[in-house]
């Protein structure tokens, strides 16, 4: 059926909210990306977007449909996973790198689901927020949130970052009603002397919010956040794993990050390294939404 072939545009065009974001997801021109959707709705007589300026919105039709494509690619990813398991040549150790964050709350699952079908791949995993190069073989595959990758490797841009300032509910609703102007009585929790950070602060609805905690850690950022004890920057996805968190209101999403995926330029043939990049991919996609809030 030719809505298999279709189908991969729709889903992209749904998560990225525009036909130039499902281009860049699909790796195709915005034109081909328009016409995949037409033929789409030509073939089932009905529309299945509305276009206004800010973008692509659902119909009720797009919206019936939406689950059963989901469903669809859910089908198609386990059964080439479950192929790409059986060969023979997947076999061997994978040097892996990303940040704790990333690692212990994304991550854990994807590299469980991705053991149980690969039994002859290991993972040596390194965890840190200092970069380990590619280019100088200190790892095989690195995840990282940049604005560029900035080393002359394969690099795969899976979708921006949402980082926003975020805070407890119970703070939120305690604090927030009876801030005065530019936030004073509110409190941060600074990272310490990150320029990048201290720019993010001094350019935040709050200027005269108090930066009363400095921690350095994300992590250790996101559980005092969750504990009441302030605002701080931290990624969207954060509050798809630990609902009592919630961006501020009245606050920006910060886009100026995205999600890459890095090998070195002499595995990207290697099939050990290869099925582990285009697994992590697959799963991070169907993440998008929560990742990185589009």
């Amino acid at each position: 059926m030719q809505d298999w072939k279709l189908l991969p545009y729709f889903l992209a065009a749904v998560r990225g909210g525009s036909l130039r974001a499902a281009a860049e997801q699909t790796d195709a021109t915005h034109a081909t990306v328009r016409r995949q959707l037409e033929a789409l709705e030509d073939s089932y007589g009905v529309k299945l977007f509305r276009r206004g300026q800010d973008g692509l919105h659902l119909t009720a039709a797009g919206k019936t449909l939406l689950p059963a494509a989901v469903e669809a690619e859910q089908v198609i990813l386990r059964g080439r996973h479950g192929v790409q398991g059986k060969d023979r040549e997947a076999r061997g150790t994978v040097r892996l790198s990303m940040d704790p964050m990333t690692a212990h709350f994304l991550m854990a699952p994807i590299l469980a689901e991705f053991s149980a079908l690969y039994p002859d791949i290991s993972l040596e995993i390194r965890l840190g927020f200092q970069v380990d190069h590619l280019s100088k073989l200190e790892t095989d595959v690195s995840i990282r949130h940049a604005a560029d990758p900035m080393e002359n490797v394969v690099a795969r841009k899976l979708f921006p970052l949402g980082i926003a300032i975020m805070a407890a509910r119970r703070y939120i609703d305690a604090e927030l009603p009876k801030a005065g102007k530019g936030g004073e009585g509110l409190s941060w929790i600074g990272y310490g002397p990150a320029p990048e950070m201290q720019r993010w602060i001094a350019h935040a609805p709050f200027p005269k919010a108090q930066i009363r905690h400095q921690v350095e850690d994300p992590e250790m950022h996101m559980h005092m956040v969750r504990a009441g004890m302030g605002m701080s920057f931290l990624a969207l996805w954060t509050q798809s794993v630990f609902p009592e968190l919630q961006r501020v209101p009245g606050t920006e999403v910060d886009y100026s990050r995205s999600t890459w995926l890095l090998l070195h330029e002499d595995l990207r043939h290697v099939a050990r390294v290869r099925v582990l990049v285009d697994f992590i991919a697959d799963a991070l996609r169907q993440r998008r939404a929560e990742i990185s809030g589009l």
